[in-house]
């Protein structure tokens, strides 16, 4: 039994519950993901599934890979991954696991990579409130004192500053499956998950 799958974030949505309320809603394409590789302690060490996810074209695969697709006579794909499993020979080379293993009501985590956002300042990055937005004032967006005078005399680690913000994986937890839909792939969950639209979400049991 795996506890996890691989898909994509097709959008937010408004979601009607039963009794008339709505919430957001964001909508994910689960699955297939077809096992392309399985892996035993013997061989390499842990137990585990390779699955592979989004159907690629042959002519966009690269020589080892396409060897190793071959090998597993599974077709091409976008995206390969690893699920830890108890016992590999419960699965079969070209198995399909689709999204039908979640259910309504159950509650997952969901991690993806956010949107990358560049270089930000810290009111932006770190939310911070800003100075003065009066007459005269020159500190309306700055991070103000950094705090190294005589004493440490250096910027310690960790200091909240300006810099990349963004593009990084972000897990939001317990998040609540209120719609699935196997026969099209579909997982509606509450609320909203990392990343862009068509970005690569992992979507797990809690």
């Amino acid at each position: 039994m795996v506890n996890k799958l691989f898909g994509k974030k097709i959008g937010m949505t408004r979601y009607f519950l039963d009794e008339g309320r709505s919430v957001a809603a964001t909508v994910l394409k689960v699955g297939p993901c077809v096992v392309t590789q399985k892996k035993t302690v013997e061989k390499e060490g842990y137990n585990a599934i390779q699955v592979g996810f989004e159907p690629q074209k042959e002519s966009r695969v690269n020589k080892p890979l396409k060897g190793h697709f071959d090998a597993a006579g599974t077709g091409y794909f976008k995206v390969l991954r690893e699920i830890r499993v108890e016992d590999p020979e419960q699965f079969e080379l070209g198995q399909e696991i689709k999204s039908d293993i979640f259910t309504i009501g159950e509650t997952v985590h969901v991690s993806g990579t956010s949107k990358g956002r560049g270089f930000s300042g810290v009111m932006k990055r770190w939310g911070f409130s800003g100075g003065r937005k009066t007459h005269g004032s020159r500190s309306h967006r700055i991070p103000g004192s950094i705090g190294s005078s005589a004493t440490p005399g250096r910027v310690y680690k960790g200091r909240k500053l300006p810099g990349h913000y963004g593009n990084q994986r972000v897990t939001v937890k317990n998040l609540k499956i209120i719609d699935v839909r196997p026969e099209m792939d579909v997982v509606v969950v509450k609320g909203a998950v990392p990343g862009s639209r068509n970005s690569l979400v992992e979507i797990r049991k809690a």
